[in-house]
């Protein structure tokens, strides 16, 4: 694609139906997946965005200079070149001349209760860091993690990102439903959850780095975690909310959670999740208490497959990357995290060429302070051509990662990820046409190696949840944000 994108601004026609990025008004905490005002707006009616550059990361890798998208209620029907054949009925139209069309974005790992704790323990490395904040993260409750999700899910929803994983793992002693918080959060903020139930059942007592007040027992931990699915995971086509299990990570989790959280999970259908090989620190404890490498114990306690993705995945043997590949488990690659801590480069390359899934996550903002998901194709593309060289991740490499590779990690692709007709309309519309992209002829270049670009609309199954660089569904979130990071100051 060498045609420069038109340079001019994006505007809306719209013929038939009323407008639909009004602001809703900001959702209850109490969870109603099925509502959701932007979409009943919509339905029925028909969206065409047209006259801007297209990337469909389909199969094929089909691009068109100039192209459309046909959106009828929360599905893909049309993509083609050109403009948008003659449709019937009410028609909203998006004229993205000058921008550029992508699926949105996924993220596949963060912590959104961390947004409430940026800049602690700036210079360490993650068993120090985790040893400053723990006591910190004590102090959360349900009015502070629900804070720090919506500023979180807000922030990664302006960089273009329309499905978040989330992995939720700490459960303070009169805490609250911190974890109906962050699916609340999800709810108000309009963007598609993966809500991961975490546990961790070590604390100081038995070894493990928490402290004791925010860890759970083997059975609590459980109960807890089938409640979240029975409460909130929704297996049905078009999904806002799905719930998957997730342990923290082997040296905050005991054998027996981790396999029993495993069976769980299988039993119920649901995917799951933890952190692995993210540090030295974590191979030699593993391979001294176990005898094992951190992917040796995940494979033994049935913590690999199809239905697994794992966070970071940094210090991986030749064996251990093979044996990910061939279990078609899912890796959440968190290059800004991982470099902000020190604890390496994954091997994203060596994944891909071995068939695993690679997606991009942000981690907890506590340790990835910009916390916006689309800077992260930028920083993938960087740190593997810095460990494996210039060949290593193209900018459409990048892209992938962002959005099919996180479909596959999330178990999606069959209906994320991707511009396609039958797909939900999940779609970002970046504006190329300014100072910072001027000149780049290729857009999917100028949308990863420059300043991640204006996100000019954001649509979540054909609804609008950003506007012209706006948030749609609520107000700016910093005083709020401020005041839950302030109170956890107070009471850690």
């Amino acid at each position: 694609m060498s045609k420069p994108v038109p340079s001019r601004v994006l505007r809306d026609r719209t013929s038939g139906d009323r407008d639909a990025t009004q602001p809703q008004e900001t959702a209850q905490r109490e969870i109603a997946p099925e509502r959701d005002h932007h979409c009943e707006s919509r339905r029925g009616g028909t969206v065409v965005i047209e006259g801007g550059a297209v990337v469909t990361v389909d199969d094929s890798g089909t691009e068109f200079v100039e192209g459309h998208v046909v959106v009828k209620a929360d599905r893909i029907v049309s993509v083609g070149p050109g403009s948008a054949p003659p449709q019937d009925g009410a028609v909203r139209r998006i004229d993205a001349s000058g921008c550029l069309v992508t699926p949105g974005l996924i993220n596949t790992h963060h912590h959104l209760y961390q947004w409430a704790t940026r800049g602690y323990a700036a210079d360490a490395t993650l068993f120090g860091w985790l040893t400053e904040l723990y006591p910190v993260w004590a102090g959360i409750d349900e009015e502070i993690t629900h804070a720090a999700a919506s500023a979180g899910l807000a922030r990664m929803a302006l960089s273009g990102c329309t499905t978040a994983a989330d992995h939720h793992y700490v459960f303070p002693r009169g805490g609250g439903d911190v974890f109906g918080a962050v699916v609340s959060a999800a709810q108000r903020v309009g963007v598609r959850l993966h809500a991961v139930r975490g546990s961790m059942d070590r604390g100081r007592s038995h070894g493990g780095l928490p402290p004791d007040s925010v860890v759970e027992d083997l059975d609590a931990a459980l109960a807890g975690t089938q409640d979240a699915i029975d409460r909130f995971h929704d297996p049905s086509p078009g999904a806002r909310v799905q719930v998957a299990v997730g342990p923290c990570s082997p040296f905050s989790v005991s054998t027996e959670l981790m396999r029993e959280a495993a069976e769980l999970a299988r039993r119920n259908g649901v995917r799951l999740h933890t952190h692995l090989a993210e540090t030295v620190d974590e191979e030699e404890q593993c391979r001294a208490e176990f005898g094992r490498t951190p992917v040796e114990y995940a494979d033994e306690l049935g913590w690999l497959g199809p239905d697994v993705w794992l966070a970071h995945t940094i210090h991986l043997s030749e064996k251990g990357i093979a044996r990910l590949g061939e279990t078609g488990t899912g890796a959440a690659h968190c290059p800004s995290s991982n470099g902000r801590l020190g604890a390496g480069i994954a091997p994203v390359r060596p994944l891909l060429d071995a068939g695993a899934p690679v997606g991009l996550g942000v981690d907890g903002v506590a340790s990835n302070e910009a916390g916006g998901l689309g800077e992260e194709m930028r920083q993938a593309l960087l740190t593997a051509r810095a460990r494996y060289g210039p060949q290593a991740l193209s900018v459409r490499d990048a892209l992938r990662l962002a959005t099919r590779g996180g479909a596959r990690c999330l178990g999606r692709d069959h209906e994320l990820g991707s511009l396609e007709p039958g797909k939900l309309a999940d779609i970002a519309v970046w504006q190329l046409n300014d100072l910072d992209h001027a000149g780049i002829t290729d857009p999917v270049a100028a949308l990863v190696l420059g300043q991640l670009p204006k996100l000019e609309r954001l649509l979540r199954g054909g609804a609008v949840i950003v506007d012209d660089g706006r948030l749609m569904s609520v107000p700016d979130l910093t005083a709020e944000l401020d005041r839950a990071s302030a109170r956890l100051r107070e009471v850690s």
